[in-house]
């Protein structure tokens, strides 16, 4: 079971993060050029935040952290 408090992960997929519009902004901050790759749609399911922090050598640590105490668990 996911810690409330910490609800995005490394598995956490693009498209998962991107059903909060908060998360758009965060990401843009860490200049994640997935946001406006015509492949990453398409993609966008199986795309976990580890992969693609790994792929640009983004913090993932800090972006989750920044995630999860900027983002709440609830859509907005």
């Amino acid at each position: 079971m996911k810690d409330p408090k910490n609800k995005f992960t490394e598995n956490t997929t693009l498209a998962e993060l991107l059903n909060y519009p908060r998360a758009r902004d965060i990401l843009l901050k860490y200049n994640l050029p997935c946001l406006s790759c015509p492949f990453a749609k398409i993609e966008m399911e199986d795309l976990k935040i580890e992969n693609i922090c790994k792929m640009y050598e983004i913090d993932l640590e800090k972006l989750i952290k920044e995630l999860n105490e900027k983002i709440s668990i609830i859509k907005k």
